[in-house]
This record gives structure tokens, C-alpha cells and sequence, in this order.
């Protein structure tokens, strides 16, 4: 398949003990219980804006797209515990990604079990040729994720601009070509 394939019907991936899926308006009171909370955004760039304070505008107007903004399921219980982007697609190629987690789910693996199944995706199911994003330096946790599932250090950008923050940030990056960790 292709991205054209996914414009509007996005997929599923489902891993040992997560489901990245699409998110409904049934897990906007989930979304409400961590996407508010300003101590995930520390090494976001930016603080929780309309749509974290407010999970239900996140279905208000949707549009078609090739990018994904999937949620991450634990799936036990169905409940949305974080979310997972591919996005910034450029000529079909190349995309950025992004993860969050609520912070009652940190340091269980689910960061690096939910991007190391959207990577294989990615390169199993689309004509994406790299997959990339940017991580403040100080955010150890979030770059160690991103090492373990094959995503190499290509850089630092020193006292820049990362989303609305300025400070120090590594790029990270992957090729198809590259050993993507499964987990």
C-alpha cells in the first residue's frame, strides 16, 4: 500500500501489549485524564495548547491527510495512553515523528514498543524512505527511546528553535535500509 491508501481510513497496528489505533470521540474522557497535564510538555517545545486542554476539539474538524496522529492503547483495557504522529511528509519520502505518554505510564517500555511498531509500519506498509524528529537534549528518556528503536544521532542544533522553545536539540533519524528494532 501507499500513503494515498491511508488518506482516510488509518490503520491499526497491534503489538504484544499496545494497540496503536485511530482515536474516537469515546476516548476523549482518557485523553482528559493526561493530555491537559503540563509535565508532559517539558521538553515539548511548548505547553498544552487548546486541543490538549480540550481533547474533544480534537474531532471537530478533521481533514484528510497522508500523516498519521494515532493513539496508544493499552490493550488490556482499551484506554488511550498516549499518541504517535507521522508527520511533515515530504514528496511521499520522508516524515517526522512524534510520541507523547501520560506520565502515569512512563518507564514501562510503551514509548519504545509504540515507535518501534509505527517505524516497522512505515517502512513495511508505505513508500517512506526515512522517518525523523528532533528531541531536546535534556530529554534523556525520549532519546533513548528513539536509540533503542534503531534511530540513529545525526546531529545536534545548538540554542535554536524547537517548536516555541529555544534550547539545544539532537536530530534523530532512520532510514528503511537501516535495522529497525522490533520490540
Amino acid at each position: 500500500m501507499a500513503l494515498k491508501d491511508y488518506i482516510y481510513e488509518k490503520p491499526t497496528i497491534v503489538t504484544e501489549r499496545l494497540v496503536i489505533r485511530p482515536m474516537t470521540v469515546s476516548d476523549v474522557g482518557a485523553l482528559r485524564e493526561w493530555m491537559p497535564d503540563p509535565s508532559i510538555y517539558e521538553y515539548w517545545g511548548k505547553g498544552p495548547g487548546k486541543n490538549e486542554k480540550d481533547p474533544a476539539l480534537l474531532f471537530v474538524r478533521t481533514k484528510p491527510a497522508k500523516s498519521f496522529h494515532l493513539g496508544i492503547a493499552e490493550k488490556s483495557t482499551d484506554k488511550v495512553i498516549g499518541d504517535i504522529w507521522v508527520y511533515l511528509i515530504e514528496q511521499d519520502r520522508m516524515a517526522k515523528v512524534a510520541f507523547r505518554l501520560a506520565k502515569t505510564v512512563h518507564g514501562r517500555g510503551y514509548g519504545t514498543e509504540s515507535l518501534s511498531a509505527m517505524t516497522a509500519f512505515c517502512f513495511e506498509h508505505t513508500e517512506l524512505k526515512r522517518l525523523w524528529t528532533e528531541v531536546d537534549v535534556r530529554n534523556i528518556a525520549s532519546w533513548r527511546v528513539l536509540e533503542k528503536c534503531g534511530y540513529r544521532r545525526e546531529g545536534l542544533i545548538r540554542q535554536s528553535r524547537m517548536v516555541n522553545t529555544w534550547c539545544d536539540y539532537y536530530i534523530y533519524g532512520i532510514l528503511n535500509t537501516d535495522t529497525v528494532k522490533r520490540l
